[in-house]
């Protein structure tokens, strides 16, 4: 590339360049007018095929269990393989909570299914490819393609008790556990 004297064309370049980034990141933007649950307010609404063949709606289980809402990216990927193994293999600590445990992704339920079977998985895995929950609960990210890999807590009540938005997918099983006793989730009798 050429520079004049005045350095015109080296300007032009990197400015190209920086708005060019800026584009690129602008597709991990949440969605104009979405906004993530806040602790502390009610949870919204979902009705979600889930990897078992049944719909799981949070009115299902107002005022009778807390839930968890573990969204991932995408089913096979490496970081989510490492997550539900982590939940796998958490099942005996995490059946100590009377708490429904799901894991969410934009998925079509075939592909959850298939996933939760390939990794032996007790959970039940949820699908929401329409990303209209997913939107409701400020997880769409990446251009819109995948979910944002966050974890919400919330109680019988419905209400959002707490969100992990920094979820290390080798010891996820164990932190949920940590979460719900710390947020003192009723346990099994």
């Amino acid at each position: 590339m050429k520079k004049n004297g005045s350095g015109d064309t080296w300007k032009s370049s990197c400015f190209n360049r920086v708005l060019r980034g800026l584009a690129f990141l602008s597709l991990f933007a949440l969605p104009s007018g979405a906004k993530s649950l806040e602790v502390g307010s009610d949870a919204p609404p979902f009705e979600l095929l889930g990897s078992d063949g049944k719909v799981h709606k949070l009115s299902d289980y107002k005022g009778r269990k807390e839930i968890v809402l573990a969204w991932f990216p995408k089913a096979f990927t490496p970081g989510w393989t490492n997550e539900l193994v982590a939940l796998r293999d958490s099942a005996e600590l995490l059946k100590n909570f009377d708490a429904e445990i799901f894991m969410v992704s934009l998925d079509d339920p075939q592909k959850n299914k298939e996933f939760s079977e390939a990794l032996g998985s007790a959970h039940v895995l949820l699908s929401d490819p329409e990303k209209e929950v997913a939107a409701t609960y400020g997880v769409i990210g990446f251009g819109g393609l995948y979910a944002r890999r966050w974890t919400y807590y919330i109680d019988r009540e419905g209400v959002g008790r707490d969100i992990d938005k920094n979820v290390d997918t080798q010891t996820a099983g164990q932190d949920i556990a940590a979460r719900l006793e710390s947020l003192g989730f009723y346990k099994r009798n």
